[in-house]
């Protein structure tokens, strides 16, 4: 060789060194794989196959070459094979072995002592082959690893002979500590680390790109905010999804927090048994106590992916998962309401507190139930956080009203709590609880409460060891409170906390604003409130909709609120000048009941509704005990055709007298119905199931 072409050598071999000290510069973590390697290497352990899996950029090529790095540094010589390189044979495979050895210095049908095979979800029709025949037949002293994105099939994890040779090992995402050395080598400052941190959530490659687009001048507040690392990141990570059915599926598991396959069949049909077997079988796909749910990192590249290609399908997908599980949460047979609650507490990723609660979502969660007499240390948790006296009260709540607490408990303990309870309650205890009184005060003055109707108050929560600031606090009080709103009635509601600073945001998010505020030993309690028969839990629903996808805060338009609510003296009133017009539906309209709660808000034809409303309320007094006169007389009078009281009396075959006092104890009995309906005891539901059950015995 002359002079030019040896210095064109050292030339290269200069490079190709500078190049590998340039990646083992900028490698970080992995300390537990490259221990496992390292005993491997010297002979120190009987692991002698390796079997890394994990989703696309997680780190596996990374590592691969760390590995290569650290054989050299052993004296072996590495032999790396990229799968993706190969034909699927094992011919071809042999074949790029025995010239990839060739090429790192080995003879001719030398066997290389390390082998490195990458991509190897490409070579999953060859895995009978390599597991029986390639690594078998390696040299006793080797060491053989093998990287892709799917585990290792049954045949590697059952055989006995595997279960002592092979590590079988799912790499993870790099830990804070890591992920923040990571940025430091990109050059990231410190100052900026958290963000970037927060969204890659670990994930090398993630990590990676975020610092690069910061280097271009890109944004990294959120992940939709650069929608050119995230299109890259989706082809990188996600480049095999089949059709459209496919790509619906894998949107409604990153959507939800859990997804079974019966949310699964209720946003894609038919195909939700073959769209679910492929998702159980991805590498980024994880398995939960109940249902699937994505790598956290994947789920936000994809669900940013999905916003930017096709905003108005996010927003239906969003609306259809939501509506399945507020359905769920309405039905009164649901084994599970606090599942449905929770998945509908997590859909809010644009609220204030979105970041304190996106861990939630990556971890199993607790489920929410009330509390036992085996749950006394709820009120140790009080008197740390809240004083002695606290504690003390909250005993008294639970002594008087039974079932009000909720908790989530892990083997550990209870983690979280948070107390549902209302009022009136008795004399002492309202005049013993300085929230309660501030309460009462403050519903006197802004709306005071109707007959039968109640206020409830979420009066105390925490969770250990952080109190109010936990997010599984958070938690607990959302999902006690959707429990609670949705399936007891109340005229009001409030939420107290000692620490409006960090939750004024979100409970204005909510459409609530501050109260009352109350002195207590240790803090200064605020009470956020709304009068739910202006602004009912409906109208909340449909608010937290729209806010869910714009993270908006202040108070709810007022196309959402109701007037202030009728008296009981005015409501009956109501009641009796709307049964003359009952037949005709268009004379309604002017009906102050339009506005009540015999109207679902929003609705479309509400007039129409109300004369079905009345109509049904008349049949539903049928099937009351002696309930028959009472429909009988109003039907006659109203229903059916007679031109005057003294025409609907001579039909029924009474005395006028006679027939005037039944008509006002059929009013008067048809008005307290409707009024249970009005104040929340009874659902409108419940008038049109007796109205379809009549029908059906028909």
């Amino acid at each position: 060789m002359d002079s030019a072409g040896s210095a064109d050598v050292e030339r290269r071999a200069q490079l190709y060194s500078s190049l590998h000290q340039a990646r083992a510069r900028g490698f970080v973590g992995r300390r537990a794989e490259i221990a496992s390697f390292e005993e491997a290497l010297r002979g120190l352990s009987t692991r002698h196959v390796f079997f890394l899996h994990g989703p696309g950029g997680i780190g596996k090529s990374t590592l691969l070459d760390a590995f290569a790095r650290q054989s050299r540094q052993a004296g072996r010589r590495p032999v790396y094979v990229d799968a993706r390189e190969t034909a699927r044979s094992g011919a071809a495979v042999a074949a790029m072995i025995a010239e990839q050895a060739a090429r790192s210095g080995y003879r001719l049908n030398e066997a290389p002592d390390v082998l490195l095979i990458d991509s190897y979800e490409w070579l999953t029709p060859l895995d009978r082959w390599f597991r029986e025949e390639l690594v078998p037949a390696r040299p006793r002293e080797s060491v053989t690893v093998i990287a892709g994105r799917d585990a290792p099939s049954a045949g590697w994890r059952t055989d006995p002979g595997w279960r002592e040779l092979l590590w079988a090992h799912e790499l993870t995402g790099l830990n804070r500590a890591e992920g923040d050395e990571l940025l430091s080598l990109r050059g990231v400052p410190a100052n900026e680390r958290e963000a970037i941190s927060r969204l890659g959530r670990g994930h090398p490659l993630v990590l990676a790109m975020l610092a690069e687009a910061r280097d271009g001048g890109a944004a990294v507040a959120g992940l939709s905010d650069a929608p050119d690392v995230v299109d890259q990141l989706c082809r990188m990570i996600l480049d095999d999804i089949p059709d459209a059915a496919h790509r619906a599926g894998l949107a409604t598991c990153a959507h939800a927090t859990r997804m079974t396959e019966d949310l699964l069949a209720h946003t894609i049909g038919p195909r939700a048994g073959e769209v679910w077997g492929w998702l159980q079988s991805r590498p980024y796909v994880r398995r939960g106590t109940f249902g699937l749910f994505l790598h956290d990192v994947v789920r936000e590249i994809f669900e940013a992916e999905f916003l930017h290609r096709a905003p108005d399908a996010y927003v239906t997908l969003h609306q259809t998962v939501r509506g399945y599980f507020m359905q769920r949460l309405a039905n009164p047979t649901e084994p599970y309401p606090d599942r449905a609650a929770a998945e509908i507490l997590l859909l809010h990723r644009r609220s204030p507190l979105a970041a304190q609660t996106a861990d939630l979502r990556d971890g199993g969660l607790l489920p929410v139930t009330r509390a036992g007499p085996g749950d006394g240390e709820v009120f140790d948790l009080i008197a740390e956080g809240e004083g002695s006296a606290a504690a003390d009260l909250a005993r008294r709540w639970v002594g008087e009203q039974p079932g009000c607490l909720y908790r989530a408990r892990s083997e550990a303990g209870v983690e979280a709590f948070a107390m549902q309870v209302y009022l009136p309650c008795s004399p002492e205890l309202a005049r013993d609880d300085p929230i309660a009184q501030a309460v009462l005060r403050v519903v006197s003055q802004r709306g005071a409460l109707r007959p039968g109707e109640r206020i409830n108050i979420n009066r105390f929560a925490g969770a250990s060891p952080r109190y109010q600031r936990d997010p599984l606090q958070l938690f607990v009080n959302g999902v006690s409170s959707l429990l609670e709103w949705v399936h007891r009635p109340a005229a009001w509601t409030f939420i107290v906390t000692f620490d409006p600073e960090f939750y004024d945001a979100y409970f204005r998010y909510l459409g609530l604003r501050p109260m009352l505020h109350v002195s207590s030993v240790r803090h200064e309690l605020v009470g956020y409130g709304w009068d739910r028969r202006r602004f009912p839990p409906a109208s909340l629903f449909e608010l937290m909709e729209r806010r869910e996808l714009t993270g908006e805060i202040g108070p709810p338009p007022p196309e959402l609120l109701r007037p202030a609510p009728l008296s009981r003296a005015a409501f009956a009133a109501a009641v009796r000048g709307a049964l003359p017009q009952v037949s005709r539906p268009d004379r309604l309209a002017d009906s102050l009941l339009v506005d009540s709660a015999l109207v679902e808000p929003g609705a479309t034809g509400q007039v129409e509704q109300l004369g079905t409303v009345l109509l049904n309320a008349i049949t539903t007094l049928g099937h009351e005990r002696r309930g028959a006169e009472h429909r009988r007389v109003l039907e006659r009078t109203y229903l059916k055709g007679a031109r005057s009281q003294e025409d609907a009396a001579e039909l029924l075959e009474l005395p006028f007298s006679t027939y005037r006092r039944h008509l006002a104890q059929a009013q008067e009995r048809l008005i307290e119905v409707l009024w249970s309906v009005e104040i929340g005891e009874r659902r409108l539901a419940d008038l049109s199931s007796a109205v379809g059950q009549e029908l059906g015995n028909f």
